[in-house]
């Protein structure tokens, strides 16, 4: 196994060199991760073949599952990823409420009685059509809703909100506006066998992978991910210095490495594996990339390799270089930026 050879493969099972419909991207990468929608509908654009953002929303939900980040993924998964404490909150309208410290005395901001008010209110509006964040705490204020309220339900990373997505009652719908909307009924996946089928789907479909990575992609512990890998039917090969698993897929690896490939942010390439022991990114590029703000930066893939990040600016596309760029290799960025947007009119070189 050479490094291009496992960079193939798991380009191949990524979607990137064999793109598929969109559901089946959805479903065999564990979702696309979404704080940033615009990212989301990235990711599936560079690896689907039936991309269309007019209808991208069809069989899709946003919500939080691998992680404990939000994620975009099919909704027939709904079950597998919002697992509802076991199952135990599933659709469950009691509340422990919000609090907040000042001067070292706790003060409720939230109580659990009116929690489950507003909750119920949210809740009847949803069930009709989709409502946008505004328009919920419009309608909150008008039912008495404080400003010290407000900011617990509609916090800015969950609050209230988050717990009615994560209770199974709604979801985000699939757009860069937030909005929210019922959620189908459905009946969780005990933890541990979603996990295990999360796992399946990573050797399956992310790897190969090491221990670390699938420690890294899922959160788990070592022990938990050697647990999986005793009950998989992982095949392994070493490189490197690592032992790569995977579970055989039948695909076929006989694809080149694209010249160019313009990732998404927190783009699957990049959270699959550990970022410290990423085969597409050196060491010294690792905070160009990850900041320290928490953020995985969109990034440009030459030869399958990291040479910079990337950002759109209307119809002009910028290049954050990491290193020097040829004139061959401009040429590639060129061609695969017309290809992917059409619209792009200049490239800048940062």
């Amino acid at each position: 196994m050479t490094l291009e050879e496992l960079k193939i493969r798991q380009m191949t099972n990524q979607y990137l060199l064999s793109p598929s419909d969109k559901l089946t991207v959805a479903r065999d990468l564990c979702g696309v991760q979404a704080q940033f929608m615009t990212n989301a509908l990235h990711s599936l654009k560079i690896r689907c073949n039936d991309f269309d953002e007019r209808t991208v929303p069809e069989g899709l939900v946003k919500n939080w599952s691998v992680r404990g980040t939000v994620h975009v993924f099919a909704k027939s998964d709904l079950p597998l990823f919002i697992r509802c404490n076991n199952g135990e909150d599933y659709r469950k309208n009691e509340w422990r409420g919000y609090s907040y410290i000042k001067e070292n005395e706790r003060h409720w901001a939230l109580t659990p009685e009116r929690q489950k008010y507003f909750a119920d209110i949210i809740l009847s509006y949803v069930g009709e059509r989709a409502y946008a964040r505004d328009e919920l705490k419009v309608i909150c204020r008008s039912n008495g809703m404080t400003k010290i309220e407000e900011d617990c339900m509609f916090e800015s990373w969950g609050g209230g909100i988050r717990e009615l997505c994560v209770r199974g009652f709604m979801n985000y719908t699939v757009q860069e506006k937030k909005q929210y909307i019922a959620s189908p009924e459905f009946s969780p996946i005990p933890d541990e066998e979603a996990k295990f089928e999360i796992a399946r789907r990573y050797f399956t479909n992310i790897a190969p992978a090491t221990i670390h990575d699938a420690m890294y992609f899922t959160g788990a512990k070592q022990a938990e991910v050697k647990n999986w890998l005793r009950d998989l039917p992982v095949e392994s090969f070493d490189f490197g210095g690592r032992t790569y698993y995977f579970i055989p897929n039948g695909k076929a690896y006989d694809r080149e490495i694209p010249h160019c490939v313009f990732l998404a942010g927190f783009d699957q390439l990049m959270l699959g594996y550990q970022k410290k022991e990423s085969l597409y990114l050196k060491p010294e590029y690792l905070r160009g990339v990850f900041n320290l703000a928490g953020i995985v930066m969109p990034s440009v893939l030459l030869e399958g390799n990291v040479a910079g990040t990337w950002k759109r600016k209307n119809r002009t596309l910028e290049v954050k270089c990491f290193r020097e760029i040829s004139a061959e290799e401009r040429n590639d960025i060129e061609k695969s930026a017309g290809f992917l947007w059409g619209d792009i009119r200049a490239v800048k070189y940062i």
